[in-house]
């Protein structure tokens, strides 16, 4: 049956190949761009050299707008500048400000084209993001309203606003804060990010959400074609499983993301991958003055082609792009489904064998429960060390900046005394979990059936919650099936399919740690990501349902499994309750000498 199942999963993917399109971009602008790539690095240059250090909150921030704002005044705009607080993992409580100049166009839908000015490390951060904060003061200079305009062929159809943010290194807070705002409301066509343009790499767009979804395809495809045109080579984009993984695990660190998650097509325009650039290629000396004048004039003519006219064509809100051809997500989540199926089949078909044998479930449901409590005190203890300030926290709900001491520093204390606490829960927990009587094959079976159903539920709520989010269970649901059929087998071929099982978690790991250069700090790094309200305790909260039926495959498969004792069995009543009672007891026995005395 489990095998006749997989038949049904051809269906959907006939229809996830039928479903595969090619984006259609916007036509090329029919002015050639004026950007002005000398100009562009000599302001670069001039941010990065006057305010090398431009941390949220301190001088070097401050004077880095005060300088930005100069810039574009010379230009003739009238700057407007917006001031808020944020409380930020790292720093404390900040005030931030984001700077804008807008060009008023015949229609009242807006371009947005932003760009950071501020850095995360100390040192001079003249590729991330001088050099985006240049580009974003060469485009506007394009559409300035004094004497150094370049081409602006009588003003834009769209009104254009170039917004400077701050807090840019430390999860995208200036353009939160922006996408937040009911300042334009929905009236936001399209947003350009500029970052780190004068890197040595190629072009790189990235146009995932703070959920799961992505920009506008036809977007994406404009941004790749323009780039394609000013550089001679196609740009880079995430390849296919990062950006399944991404969907299953939404996160970016870029200035796109808030705009994504808010239902409005963004892009970021950069040359370093998932992570910024390290000190040393972020130095005046490495930056590369073609790539930037490339991306630049890449940048320009996706503003052009945006303000000309057309629509960008209406697409899948979240999708998996194949080469220069796109899946849509609907697809994808289908299939996934799909392949859920043979896992739900015969873990249903072996809990109705349980019950047509009359093997009792209901030992096996506790010991489970009583797992799933252990885990729920874990989360609790988590929580509990949150409210007394042991973990990062953000009013912002933004990533942490992966430079930071807080994003890559383990707080050694307050982890060993969560280690402490979870050992003396597991020490009350395991009493009713450990093995006290040879256990038959009966009460084996029961335990993987009821394991094996806890895990398809689970997969159910992550279908309801994230349906991308399967593509890291399902090795795990389809491998620890064959468990019960293993259990009078080696000890090594269960220990095998245990670790297979594993296959979907270790890859997301791996991918998140090497992608973000994070290694071994990746998990601590994910769990900042709790603490500062940017992934939901629902996520947490599922994680940990995951992780009581997955003890309990491995107590089964290591064959110290014990179902939930009955009453009366020993160590029915656990430690505390044993531990009390031998109290009891002692203070008994020592009254009993004071009682025969007064008889």
């Amino acid at each position: 049956m489990y095998r006749g199942t997989w038949l049904l999963l051809g269906v959907p993917l006939l229809i996830a190949a039928f479903s595969v399109t090619r984006p259609e971009p916007l036509p090329a602008p029919l002015v050639p761009p004026t950007f002005d790539g000398t100009a562009a690095l000599t302001l670069t240059e001039e941010l990065a050299r006057t305010y090398p250090v431009r941390t949220p909150g301190s001088t070097g921030a401050a004077g880095a707008a005060r300088w930005v704002s100069e810039r574009f005044r010379d230009y003739g705009f009238d700057v407007q500048t917006e001031s808020f607080l944020q409380r930020v993992a790292g720093l404390g409580t900040v005030r931030l400000r984001n700077l804008r100049a807008v060009v008023a166009g015949r229609s009242p839908e807006v371009i947005l084209v932003t760009a950071h000015r501020d850095g995360s490390r100390e040192g001079p951060g003249a590729n991330d993001n001088a050099s985006g904060t240049a580009a974003l003061i060469e485009l506007a200079r394009a559409y300035a309203p004094g004497p150094t305009a370049r081409g602006a062929q009588g003003g834009p159809l769209h009104t254009l606003v170039f917004l400077s943010t701050d807090g840019g290194a430390y999860g995208a807070l200036g353009a939160a804060h922006f996408a937040d705002q009911a300042a334009y409301g929905d009236r936001i066509a399209a947003v350009l990010s500029l970052d780190a343009l004068a890197g040595r790499g190629r072009g790189r767009l990235e146009f995932r959400g703070d959920t799961a979804r992505g920009a506008s395809a036809s977007l994406v495809q404009t941004a790749s074609d323009r780039v394609l045109e000013q550089t001679g080579e196609r740009v880079r984009r995430p390849g296919t499983l990062s950006q399944l993984l991404d969907l299953g695990f939404p996160f970016s660190l870029r200035e796109q993301a808030p705009f994504v998650s808010a239902g409005v097509p963004a892009v970021t325009l950069t040359t370093s991958g998932d992570r910024p650039p390290g000190a040393f290629d972020d130095s005046v000396p490495q930056l590369a003055r073609g790539r930037l004048d490339e991306l630049g004039r890449s940048a320009q003519s996706l503003v052009q082609s945006l303000d000309s006219g057309f629509d960008l064509a209406p697409g899948p809100a979240s999708y998996l792009y194949l080469g220069e051809r796109v899946v849509p997500g609907w697809a994808v989540r289908l299939v996934l489904v799909a392949a859920l199926l043979p896992f739900l089949a015969a873990a249903v078909d072996l809990f109705a064998r349980c019950r047509r044998r009359r093997i009792a479930l209901a030992p096996a449901v506790r010991s489970l429960l009583s797992r799933f409590a252990f885990w729920l005190v874990l989360g609790g203890l988590f929580g509990g060390f949150w409210l007394l300030g042991a973990w990062p926290g953000s009013s912002s709900g933004r990533p942490l900046a992966l430079e930071t001491a807080a994003a890559g520093d383990w707080p050694a204390l307050a982890l060993g005394a969560l280690g402490l606490l979870s050992a003396l829960a597991w020490l009350l927990a395991r009493e009713r979990l450990i093995p006290r009587r040879p256990v038959v094959s009966s009460e084996e079976l029961a335990g993987y059936t009821v394991a094996l159903l806890a895990l398809g539920v689970l997969a159910l709520v992550v279908v309801t919650v994230n349906a991308y989010a399967l593509a890291v269970l399902l090795p795990a649901l389809h491998t620890w099936l064959w468990l019960p059929q293993a259990r009078g087998g080696s000890a090594w071929t269960r220990m095998v399919l245990l670790v297979v099982g594993f296959f979907g978690p270790l890859l997301f790991l791996v991918s998140f740690a090497t992608r973000y250069e994070l290694g071994l700090d990746a998990p601590w790094y994910l769990l900042t990501l709790v603490s500062v309200g940017y992934v939901s305790p629902l996520a947490l909260l599922l994680l940990l349902a995951w992780a009581a039926p997955t003890a309990q495959l491995i107590a089964l498969a290591a064959h110290r499994y014990a179902p939930f004792p009955a009453r009366g069995e020993q160590g029915a009543r656990g430690l505390l309750g044993r531990t009390v009672s031998a109290l009891a007891a002692r203070r008994q026995r020592a009254r009993e000498p004071e009682v025969a005395e007064a008889s």
